[in-house]
């Protein structure tokens, strides 16, 4: 009985190739993906809700991420649920932005920049300015 080989020169070939794009691909986001700062920072939190009413929190923090700053936030609470790309933000200081309903949503900049990155993920820098504004 003549048998052929599980794995021929092509399949192993093709697998090698898929290991080193992997590899490549990591490379690249640990090489150019967006690093946290370590040590104190000061950063302000604009909180600005569906009156226009403007609520500020100034912290000095070691926080890496947004989320950990506004964990950090004396006042400031937040509720939302994980979702494929994090958490979403649906409520801030008790106020619930609800698409569905009225097209309205939180929306975080900083800088006055919207933020390339979800609460989770959105580095925190010395002397950074986040805006959450409830926005429609």
């Amino acid at each position: 009985m003549n048998r052929k080989p599980l794995f021929t020169a092509k399949r192993l070939l093709a697998c090698a190739l898929l290991l080193l794009l992997a590899a490549a691909l990591a490379l690249i986001y640990v090489t150019f993906g967006e690093k946290t700062v370590s040590g104190s920072k000061s950063i302000t939190i604009s909180v600005v809700d569906s009156a226009a009413k403007e609520t500020l929190y100034s912290l000095k923090t070691d926080a890496g991420y947004l989320i950990e700053a506004m964990n950090e936030a004396e006042g400031l609470t937040y509720a939302g649920a994980e979702g494929p790309y994090g958490l979403m933000i649906t409520e801030i200081n008790g106020e619930t932005a609800d698409y569905s309903v009225n097209g309205a949503y939180w929306s975080f900049s900083v800088n006055g920049q919207y933020c390339n990155y979800g609460v989770s993920e959105q580095p925190v820098e010395d002397g950074d300015a986040f805006t959450i504004a409830y926005t429609k």
